[in-house]
């Protein structure tokens, strides 16, 4: 197999790794507001309104990825609660697992008269997606 080959099967494995983004609603969507305004929050405020149960995922090969790929996710996760008009997202937990690998190995024997002689190596390297869970919710402003 040649190497633009093995490259296109990565790359393919790769894009179809990623997950689209989920919602279930639980309450009442609104008008779609801008991302910029979606706040993350450890615990709902005590006047929040629930709206949806949000998942978000982010797949990286060869390591289960760092702040960059939680940042993706807790992106990911803003982007539903905004569509949804949601104001605010309560962070509830993360999680990695591994969805795949990609390996391969070659391999050369040699025989002579009286021995033989085998070599192999292979490698492989892992596909990991973080996802996040959150809960969109609405949040309204304060009265003056």
């Amino acid at each position: 197999m040649n190497l633009s080959r093995v490259l296109a099967i990565a790359l393919w494995v790769l894009l179809s790794a990623c997950a689209p983004a989920s919602h279930v609603l639980v309450g009442v969507a609104r008008a779609p507001i801008p991302v910029e305004q979606v706040v993350i929050y450890a615990q709902a405020p005590a006047n929040s309104q629930d709206v949806a149960i949000l998942d978000a995922s982010s797949s990286s090969a060869f390591s289960p990825g760092g702040q960059r790929v939680m940042d993706k996710v807790i992106q990911r996760l803003k982007v539903q609660a905004a569509q949804l008009g949601a104001n605010g997202v309560v962070l509830q937990g993360f999680s990695d697992a591994v969805t795949g690998s990609l390996g391969t190995g070659l391999g050369s024997e040699s025989y002579s008269r009286n021995s033989s002689v085998g070599v192999g190596a292979g490698g492989s390297l892992g596909i990991f997606r973080k996802t996040g869970k959150g809960m969109a919710i609405y949040v309204p402003p304060p009265d003056r």
